[in-house]
Parts: C-alpha cells; sequence; structure tokens
C-alpha cells in the first residue's frame, strides 16, 4: 500500500473546513487525477499526502509510516521520499537551473555535500539528463530569474523527476503551459512513474488531461470525495455535477500526444 487515508479531517485556522471525512487509498504504482472546482480541496488533500500539513481528524499512512508518529530525524526521511511539483515551484530567483534541479535529492544527501553542490554542482550529467526530457538542457547554467513561468514549472517537474520519489505529487503542475506543452509534461511524469514504479497523484483543472492520462480519477468538492472511479466510468453528468458551482466541466482540449522533443521544439514554446 502507497498510501491510507481514514477519515481525514482538516480545518484551517480561519475556521474554514478544507477537507471533511475523505477516505482514499492506493497501491504502489498507482495513477490517480484528482479534479474539481477551485476550493475543493485538491491542495490540502496533496499536502495531507506529502506529510507537509497534520490533519485535525482521521489516520494517515504513508509509505508504510503513520508521519505523525514519527520522530523528526524518520519523518525527514519519509518526506525525502515523497516528491512534489507545485503550481508555482518554490525556487529562489536567484538560483542556477542545475542547482534547483539537484535539490531534488538534498534529503539524501549529508550537509556538507549539499553545501558544496551549491558552488559545484555534484551531479551535472544527471541535472542535464532530466531537463533533456524537457528540451530545457540549453537552460542548464541560467539563472532561475531568467526563465519564463512556463520554464519555471518545466524546471520543478525536472528537479522532481531527478529526485525519483516513491510517492510523486503534482499539484496544478501544467498550469502555466499550453494545452501542447501540459500534454507532454504531463506524459513526463505518468512516464517516470511507470519507469520507477512511483505512485502518482495529481490535481489537474484541465479535466481532459486527467481523462487521457490516469486510469482512476477522484471527483472532490467542498471538501469530500464525490466519486472515486476507473476514468472509464466517470461520466458527463458526473462532471457536470461536479463544476456545477463553476457553470460546467472545466475541460481544456487537450491535443493528441505527440513526441517530447517535437512539441517542445516549438517556436513559441514558454
Amino acid at each position: 500500500m502507497s498510501f491510507s487515508l481514514d477519515t481525514i479531517g482538516v480545518v484551517h485556522p480561519n475556521g474554514q473546513r478544507a477537507l471533511a471525512g475523505v477516505t482514499l487509498a492506493a497501491r504502489d504504482g498507482e495513477r490517480i487525477a484528482v479534479i474539481g472546482p477551485s476550493g475543493a480541496g485538491k491542495t490540502t488533500l496533496l499536502r495531507v499526502l506529502g506529510a507537509a500539513l497534520r490533519p485535525g481528524e482521521g489516520d494517515v499512512q504513508t509509505l508504510g509510516a503513520k508521519p505523525w508518529q514519527l520522530p523528526a530525524g524518520a519523518l525527514k526521511k519519509l518526506r525525502a521520499r515523497i516528491g512534489t511539483v507545485h503550481q508555482a515551484p518554490p525556487i529562489a530567483p536567484r538560483l542556477r537551473v542545475v542547482t534547483a534541479v539537484l535539490a531534488g535529492r538534498l534529503g539524501e544527501w549529508s550537509v556538507l555535500r549539499a553545501l558544496g553542490s551549491l558552488f559545484h554542482p555534484s551531479d551535472i550529467a544527471g541535472a542535464h539528463e532530466v531537463l533533456s526530457r524537457l528540451s530545457l538542457e540549453d537552460r542548464l547554467f541560467d539563472r532561475c530569474d531568467r526563465l519564463s513561468g512556463g520554464q519555471l514549472q518545466r524546471v520543478g517537474i525536472a528537479r522532481v523527476l531527478y529526485q525519483r520519489p516513491a510517492l510523486l505529487l503534482a499539484d496544478e503542475p501544467v498550469s502555466a503551459l499550453d494545452p501542447t506543452l501540459a500534454d507532454v509534461a504531463i506524459g513526463q511524469l505518468v512516464a517516470q512513474s511507470e519507469a520507477t514504479g512511483a505512485t502518482l497523484v495529481a490535481s489537474l483543472h484541465a479535466v481532459d488531461l486527467a481523462l487521457r492520462w490516469f486510469p482512476r480519477v477522484v471527483g472532490m468538492r467542498n471538501g469530500q470525495v464525490m466519486f472515486d472511479l476507473p476514468t472509464a466510468e466517470v461520466t458527463p453528468a458526473m462532471l457536470d455535477a461536479l463544476y456545477a458551482s463553476e457553470g460546467g466541466v472545466a475541460v481544456q482540449r487537450a491535443p493528441q500526444p505527440v513526441a517530447a522533443e517535437a512539441a517542445f521544439q516549438r517556436p513559441d514554446c514558454p
């Protein structure tokens, strides 16, 4: 079992309930898309799965451990096995791209190696390889504040690819990319999951991407799981009901799958 959530509840300090009685589990290597309108609780769910937020109610098990019963050192090691792609990657602007990518393995490195890598990157070849999968290898030594929003999102994805986590979480990972590039980037995350056996959970606003790439879809609204089904069983009526508060289904038409290299060679690539 990769993770198990049992009747999880989260209330923010302002009194807003973000999750209410959420029960969800996944086997190792599963790929799950989480969809739903804004404010549904998707980001909070991923933070609980990533052992970044302790719920006020319910039981959490992640990668064979109960995070909030672990001592500090063991919790740090658990978090090193979890990779998160953020909608807005938390990357220092003056950091070089190579250093930002190599930060994916800081949880495994000694303090001495981590500090040394700031001055002389310890695995340039490894960073180059994952960046090449996203056609960013030519920006290897650029400062991150010289990149566009779409390029920064791809650097965030590259960092998690380099990390090779056992649990891969992605929170709106392609929001700054156009539909073609978004499709390719999600394909890279899926390929990583398939190659390494990592469990992949991604929250997505583009319903078509969820239906295209993920065999299992979880629909959330108002902090609750409305459905948890194989993709083939998700109907248009279910999607309309899920997004009723936003006036309909938030569908972004994804193109037919294309080769990653061809997509990222487009002259208007962000």
